[in-house]
C-alpha cells in the first residue's frame, strides 16, 4: 500500500510541476474571481497581450512602486494600448496583505490602481500554477498564448522610490517588446520583492 501511496503523491507532485509556467511556453489556462464577484479567464483575453502583477499592499517593495506611482503610470499606459492588466493578491486569508473583495477594490482605488481586472486568489491557484514567487512579480502573456516574461519590474531591488528613475525598466522594455512582435531581451529573470503569502 505505500508504495502506491508514494507513487501517486510524485505523480501528483510531477503533475503540478509540469503545470507550472515556463517562459516560452503555454501559458497556464485559468479561471479566478475578479473583486467585483465576476469569474474572468485567460482564454476570455485570447489573441491579446495580457500582464500579470502580484501585489501584496503592505509589501515595501510594492509600496515603493505605488508611493512613487510608476506601477499606476504602467497600468495606464498599457492598458490605453489595449494591453490587458491583472493585478493578482494570492495571500492567503489570515496571511499578510489578504484583502477581502471589497477591501480589495477599495485599497486598489485609493492606491490609484488603473488595472483591467482585480483578481481574488487567496486559494492560490493563480499564483502556483504560474510560480508566483514575490509581489511584485511581473509576468508578460504574448498574443500567442505563450508567456514571454516572468521577472522583476525594474533592476534596482530597493524599497525606495527614488532609485525607480534610475533603474533599467526591466519590466516595461519586455512589454513594448512583447507589444511591437520582437524578440524579448531577459525574459526570464529573478524578481525581487516579499515572498508571496500563500
Amino acid at each position: 500500500m505505500k508504495p502506491f501511496i508514494t507513487a501517486a503523491l510524485i505523480g501528483i507532485i510531477t503533475l503540478a510541476s509540469a503545470s507550472a509556467s515556463e517562459v516560452g511556453k503555454t501559458a497556464p489556462a485559468f479561471t479566478a474571481k475578479t473583486a467585483k464577484g465576476t469569474e474572468v479567464s485567460l482564454a476570455d483575453y485570447k489573441d491579446k497581450v495580457v500582464v500579470l502583477e502580484w501585489v501584496n499592499f503592505d509589501c515595501p517593495f510594492v509600496k515603493k512602486h505605488y508611493s512613487g506611482k510608476n506601477m499606476q503610470a504602467l497600468q495606464a499606459a498599457y492598458t490605453e494600448k489595449g494591453v490587458v492588466w491583472l493585478t493578482i493578491n494570492s495571500s492567503a486569508e489570515g496571511k499578510q496583505g489578504h484583502l477581502a473583495a471589497d477591501k480589495f477594490t477599495e485599497k486598489a482605488a485609493s492606491e490609484g490602481n488603473k488595472a483591467t481586472e482585480l483578481l481574488v486568489d487567496a486559494d492560490g491557484k493563480v499564483g502556483k500554477a504560474y510560480d508566483a514567487k514575490v509581489t511584485p512579480h511581473m509576468m508578460i502573456i504574448a498574443k500567442d498564448g505563450k508567456l514571454a516574461y516572468s521577472g522583476a519590474i525594474d533592476s534596482n531591488p530597493s524599497t525606495k522610490a527614488e532609485d525607480i528613475a534610475t533603474a533599467d525598466k526591466l519590466f516595461a522594455n519586455a512589454l513594448d517588446a512583447v507589444i511591437a512582435g520582437k524578440e524579448v531581451t531577459n525574459p526570464n529573470n529573478k524578481p525581487y520583492g516579499c515572498g508571496v503569502k500563500y
